[in-house]
Order: structure tokens, then sequence, then C-alpha cells
């Protein structure tokens, strides 16, 4: 199966960069177009009433945060022909999962936090979530590799 569409899945995180050039080094090498996929996720946010933060507010910092850390991985990687941007709402993992099919991808590319076996139970695990659910073959750079 040729590779023609990477999804690469970033946040903020060293994991994410790492990623993210794995994911631009494939599409280099394959002249594939490079989707980066930024989930918002609302669980996050920070309302607090007594600051005057409103929900409204905080998506909003979110998806500035989101949409800034797009910009600078572009820039970063720049000679790639076609970036594609998506800054979904939603919980990350299913978002990852969705954006692969509606685009559709060929392949996703992301990193991994590298949590301990007792983390995984109580908080899971995006990235296992995404194995266990795509469609489509799932790239995982490892937390060490540099």
């Amino acid at each position: 199966m040729p590779y023609k569409k990477i999804l690469v899945a970033i946040d903020n995180s060293s994991y994410s960069m790492k990623a993210a050039k794995v994911g631009f080094a494939l599409a280099h090498s394959l002249k594939a177009a490079v989707g980066l996929l930024y989930v918002v996720d609302r669980s996050k946010e920070v309302v607090n009433a007594d600051l005057g933060i409103t929900p409204q507010q905080s998506g909003t910092v979110l998806l500035n945060e989101a949409e800034k850390t797009i910009e600078q991985y572009t820039r970063l990687y720049d000679g790639v022909d076609k970036v594609e941007r998506f800054t979904p709402e939603g919980i990350p993992e299913k978002e990852i999962i969705n954006i692969s099919h509606e685009w559709p991808a060929d392949i996703i590319v992301m990193g991994t936090h590298g949590r301990s076996a007792i983390s995984k139970v109580l908080t899971g695990s995006v990235a296992e979530y995404v194995i266990r659910h795509s469609t489509i073959p799932v790239l995982i750079t490892p937390p060490g590799m540099e």
C-alpha cells in the first residue's frame, strides 16, 4: 500500500515533536501529504469564575494553543508540499480515529509518553486506544527516541 496521506497526531509535548519529525521525514521520502492533528481536549480547560475565566475563554485559549503548535511544527518542517491542519474538539483518541477516516489517511504517526502499566490502567493510553481501533497502520515513536 502506498502511503500518500500521513496523519501526524500532535500536542505540545516533546513526544509529539519526535513523532512530527518521523512523520515529516516519512512524508519527504514518500512525497506524501501530511495532516497535522491537534485535538482540543476540553477536559483540560481551566474555568475559574473567581478570576472571570469562562468556559468560552478557556476554550479559545486551548484552540489558540493548538493552532500555534501546528503553525510552529509546519514552519520547522517546511518542504512538505501540502500540510492539512486539523483542530477538532473532543476526546483525543476518538478524534484521531475520526479524522483518520474523514481525511482519509493511509497511516497515523504519533508519539507515546511511555507511561508505566499502572499509570495506563488508571489513566488509559491514547496511543493504545488508537492502535486497537485504527483500521490503518499506526506508527508509534517511543519516548526515548532521539
